[in-house]
């Protein structure tokens, strides 16, 4: 009686059996394609990220001369343990393809099928004949706009976005040089002169590090959105009092007649960017003011913006400077390919540890969140809604296996 009272309350119920899952490592073969894309200098993988897949006994093959946008030479990978193609068409025949970019309908063409391709989607860019190719060819494929973290945001997209909130800064510097033709304004501020003006549209990612470059600087730093939310993550992050105000016309107004510097960093998850700076308050701005447009690639948030590039990324409109190249993390190619590298490669070596993706995404909810077509059957919400097609829950389908 002793021994049996002795007993938890819940030690006679049937108790769940753990299991341990042995790992079943597997050898990948990856292949990096050169990026086609107007202007794209970034590379998915270094160097250093190649030595450690090598060492774990992956094979990485680079086609030639396509680390060269971010100053990566043949060599540099080859002695990292790559394998360096000549033939686009054999790069697209190993099981893992990595991009940049989005591949093109070409490219497709290329690949052997039933594959893995990782890379960027764009869905505004994107056709239907795109999603159906790739569905045809049963491909497997990761977006970095969807691949989720365990606290569950986004670390691809929030890399880029923090690349490009700093660079914006120093592009805006640039601007205001006398090197470039600007007002010559130091952008920031000394003793006994008044700092430079800086407004910001937008409290994301690219908001907040674009903030953090221009105080850091010492400018006079306001920012406008119109979520109340985002604002006040933003105080808090910036751990600092800063002007945050919701996009209202008549205070923004007044802020942007005073402002050096216009930084437009809103977002829209899948639509075009709401454009809340008109012609007329653009007209109102200072002359020599500069306006950097980081939301040009869904359309901009000022009414003046014109789609420009890394060659020719400037003109005037009212006496304003506007800068608004797409892709801005490709100016600084080198830091962005080894921050989308140091991010890809232990998902990487993770798929090799568990034996393929197929395990991988079984068990790592946020890497599955990634799929949009999974062994050619599309799988994402958004993208059968925006190109009117059917899609699967892969829960399910991932159930069913």
């Amino acid at each position: 009686m002793t021994s049996i009272s002795s007993l938890g309350s819940g030690s006679l119920l049937p108790q769940e059996e753990k299991l341990e899952l042995k790992k079943q490592s597997k050898r990948l073969f990856i292949g990096v394609p050169k990026e086609i894309a107007f202007q794209e200098s970034r590379i998915a993988i270094v160097p250093d990220a190649v030595q450690l897949l090598v060492s774990h006994g992956h094979e990485v093959l680079i086609e030639s001369t396509a680390g060269e946008g971010s100053n990566f030479s043949d060599n540099e990978f080859s002695e990292a343990g790559a394998k360096i193609i000549y033939d686009t068409k054999e790069i697209y025949q190993t099981d893992i393809v990595l991009k940049v970019e989005p591949p093109t309908l070409e490219e497709i063409e290329l690949m052997k099928g039933r594959q893995t391709l990782i890379s960027a989607l764009q869905i505004t860019t994107r056709s239907q004949e795109f999603i159906n190719r790739l569905i045809e060819k049963k491909i497997t494929c990761l977006a970095y706009e969807f691949i989720q973290d365990d606290s569950g945001m986004m670390p691809l997209i929030r890399s880029m976005s923090e690349i490009a909130g700093n660079t914006s800064v120093l592009i805006a510097s640039e601007c205001l040089s006398n090197a470039n033709d600007g007002k010559g304004l130091l952008l920031g501020g000394i003793a006994g002169v008044t700092p430079t003006e800086v407004v910001i549209i937008g409290a994301g990612t690219v908001g907040e590090f674009a903030a953090r470059s221009a105080m850091g600087l010492g400018a006079s730093v306001k920012v406008f959105d119109n979520s109340l939310s985002k604002l006040r993550r933003l105080q808090n992050d910036l751990n600092t009092r800063v002007f945050t105000s919701i996009i209202q016309p008549k205070v923004l107004t007044k802020a942007l007649k005073r402002a050096d510097v216009v930084i437009g960093a809103l977002r829209s998850g899948d639509k075009r960017t709401p454009c809340v700076i008109t012609e007329e308050m653009v007209e109102d701005m200072k002359e020599g003011a500069v306006i950097i447009d980081v939301s040009i690639d869904q359309g901009g948030c000022f009414e003046t913006s014109e789609l420009t590039n890394h060659a020719n990324p400037t003109f005037k409109k009212y006496g304003v400077i506007h800068y608004c190249v797409p892709n801005i993390p490709s100016r600084v190619a080198r830091t962005a390919s080894y921050s989308l590298s140091n991010l890809l490669t232990p998902i990487l070596l993770r798929i090799g540890d568990f034996g393929g993706l197929d395990n991988v995404i079984s068990s790592d909810v946020g890497l599955r969140q990634g799929a949009y077509i999974y062994k050619g059957i599309l799988t994402n919400k958004m993208v059968g809604q925006w190109f009117n097609l059917n899609y699967k829950e892969i829960n399910l389908i991932i159930a069913s296996i």
